[in-house]
C-alpha cells in the first residue's frame, strides 16, 4: 500500500503538538544556593574555576544590577516564584515547621510556574523548595509543579548525605545515610532526575527550575575530581562543626578539614552541572529553542567553615548573606536565548527577581499575572521595543531586629533595628562613588532620605505571619 506523505502541521497535530506550543521556548532556571556575586569567572573570581558558567554568560547576556529577593533563602524563592517584593510576598522569613518544612505558601498565593503550567508547559523543579511541606497548600505540587525531586525542608538541606529526599509526594528513603555514616551524596541524585526530566520531555514545551543546594553549607562533597584540583591549592584552617555519628543533628554542618578546596570543589561542581545541563540540551536538539538563565538565591555565606573574604565572595561589595548592603543581595544574573538576546552583552539593568514573573508570563505567551512588582525584562533581553524601568527597588529582611533598604537610581537606602523603632536613622550611599557602601551620606541629601523613607512606608503592607513594624 502507498504510503501518503503529510503535511508537517498535520503530524503534529496528529500527535497531540501545536505548532504554536512548540515554537514557544523551553525555560531553564539555575538558582544557585549563597553563592556570591564574585564567586564566578565572569564576575571576577580569580581562585574558583567555572568554565560552564562563563560559558554561558560569553553566550549570552550578564547583567551587572540584578538583586535576589533578599538575603536568605525562603523569602528570596517567595519572591522569585510570587513576583512580589519582601513587603508583599507571603514568605518574608525562614519559619521553620516542625518536625519537617517551612511556612507554607497560602493557597491564595499566585506562582508563575502555575501560569506557565496553566498554558501548557510541563513543569519540574529539582533541588531545594522551602516554601511548605508536603501536603500543604505550599507544596510544589500546589504550586505549579508536575515534578518536584530534592529536598522539600531548607533545614534538611544542611546535610548533603540526608536520610532522605521526595519525590513528589513521596518519601525516599536513602539507603546507608542515617546521620552516622555517609554513602548517598544527594546533589548527584538530583542532578541525574534533572537531566532525566529534559529527555522525558524533549517533545514538549517545559519550564525546569532548578534550585540547587550548591554550594551552602554544610561543605561537603566526594573525594572526587572537583575536589582534588583544590585540594592542595590553598592555604587552610579546619572547621570544626556537628559531625555525622550519634550525636547528628539534621541542621548541623560537620566539620571539614580543608573548607577552602572543599568550597571550592563546591562551586566547581555547580559549574559542571550546569555544564551538563547545556550538553543535554545540545544532545537532544533543544538549545536553539531554550532560554537558559542562571542566578543566586542571596549572597554569600559564612557558614560551616566557609570564607567569602578569602575568595572575595562579594566580588568588593559591602556584606554576605543576611545582610541588605549590596553583598548580600546583588546577584550574579546571565540569560541566555539564541537568536534573542545578542551573545556576549551586558547589561545594566537594574532588575529584581520579582521581574521573573512577568518575564516568564510574557515569553509563554500565558496571561498577564493579575498583580506583580516586576516589570518584564524581554525588551532588554531582545533589544526590541521600550524597557520598563524600576522607579525603586524595596527589600525587608526579617531577622536581627529587621531591616529595610530601598534602591532607587544611584542612591541606596538602608534602616536597620525597625522592629524596634520604625523611625531609625535612614543610611543613605551613592553608589556610583561608594559601590562599596562605606561612606554614609544622609546628613548631606535630606531631601533624597525623605524620599527613600516614603518608599519604605509605601512598600511595606504589614503581614500578621511576619510582622515587621509595630505601631
Amino acid at each position: 500500500m502507498k504510503k501518503i506523505a503529510l503535511p508537517l502541521l498535520s503530524v503534529l497535530l496528529l500527535a497531540g503538538v501545536s505548532l504554536q506550543a512548540r515554537q514557544r521556548p523551553n525555560i531553564v532556571f539555575i538558582l544557585a544556593d549563597d553563592l556570591g556575586y564574585g564567586d564566578l569567572g565572569v564576575y571576577g573570581q580569580q581562585k574558583i574555576k567555572t568554565p560552564n558558567i562563563d560559558r554561558l554568560a560569553h553566550q549570552g547576556m550578564l547583567f551587572t544590577r540584578f538583586y535576589a529577593g533578599t538575603s536568605v533563602c525562603a523569602p528570596s524563592r517567595s519572591s522569585l516564584l510570587t513576583g512580589q517584593h519582601t513587603g508583599h510576598t507571603f514568605v518574608r522569613g525562614n519559619k521553620e515547621i516542625q518536625p519537617e518544612g517551612q511556612e507554607p505558601l497560602a493557597d491564595t498565593v499566585q506562582s508563575y510556574a502555575k501560569m506557565l503550567q496553566q498554558a501548557g508547559y510541563v513543569t519540574g523543579a529539582f533541588g531545594k523548595w522551602g516554601l511548605g511541606m508536603v501536603g500543604t497548600s505550599g507544596a510544589p505540587d500546589k504550586k505549579g509543579f508536575d515534578v518536584f525531586y530534592g529536598y522539600n525542608c531548607q533545614r534538611q538541606s544542611h546535610r548533603y548525605y540526608p536520610t532522605h529526599l521526595w519525590s513528589n509526594n513521596t518519601r525516599i528513603e536513602l539507603e546507608g545515610n542515617d546521620l552516622t555514616q555517609k554513602k548517598v551524596y544527594a546533589p548527584e541524585l538530583i542532578q541525574q532526575q534533572t537531566l532525566a526530566f529534559i529527555e522525558n520531555n524533549r517533545n514538549k514545551p517545559f519550564f525546569l527550575f532548578v534550585p540547587s543546594i550548591l554550594p551552602h553549607a554544610e561543605l561537603q562533597g566526594p573525594d572526587d575530581q572537583y575536589y582534588k584540583q583544590y585540594e592542595n591549592a590553598f592555604e587552610e584552617k579546619p572547621y570544626k562543626g556537628n559531625d555525622y555519628g550519634p550525636g547528628a543533628l539534621v541542621p548541623g554542618y560537620a566539620s571539614v578539614e580543608k573548607p577552602h578546596a572543599t568550597y571550592a570543589a563546591m562551586v566547581s561542581r555547580l559549574d559542571a552541572y550546569v555544564g551538563q545541563i547545556l550538553d543535554k540540551l545540545d544532545q537532544l536538539g533543544l538549545t536553539q529553542n531554550t532560554i537558559v538563565i542562571f542566578t543566586s538565591d542571596n549572597g554569600a555565606h559564612r557558614e560551616g567553615g566557609a570564607d567569602p573574604v578569602f575568595f572575595n565572595g562579594s566580588g568588593g561589595l559591602r556584606g554576605y548573606k543576611r545582610d541588605l548592603y549590596e553583598g548580600g543581595i546583588r546577584t550574579p544574573f546571565i540569560v541566555k536565548w539564541p537568536g534573542k538576546v545578542k551573545a556576549d552583552s551586558r547589561s545594566n539593568f537594574m532588575g529584581a527577581f520579582w521581574d521573573l514573573m512577568p518575564t516568564f508570563t510574557q515569553i509563554a505567551g500565558a496571561p498577564k499575572p493579575p498583580y506583580t512588582d516586576g516589570v518584564s525584562i524581554v525588551p532588554t533581553l531582545t533589544g526590541k521595543g521600550k524597557q520598563a524601568q524600576h522607579t525603586y527597588l524595596y527589600w525587608e529582611f526579617h531577622e536581627d531586629n529587621g531591616t529595610q533598604a530601598v534602591r532607587m537610581g544611584k542612591w541606596k537606602g538602608f534602616r536597620k533595628g525597625v522592629m524596634k523603632n520604625a523611625q531609625a536613622p535612614l543610611e543613605l550611599y551613592n553608589l556610583d562613588k561608594d559601590p562599596a557602601e562605606q561612606h554614609n551620606v544622609a546628613a548631606a541629601h535630606p531631601d533624597i532620605v525623605k524620599k527613600i523613607e516614603g518608599y519604605m512606608q509605601e512598600a511595606h503592607l504589614e503581614s500578621p505571619v511576619f510582622p515587621l513594624i509595630t505601631k
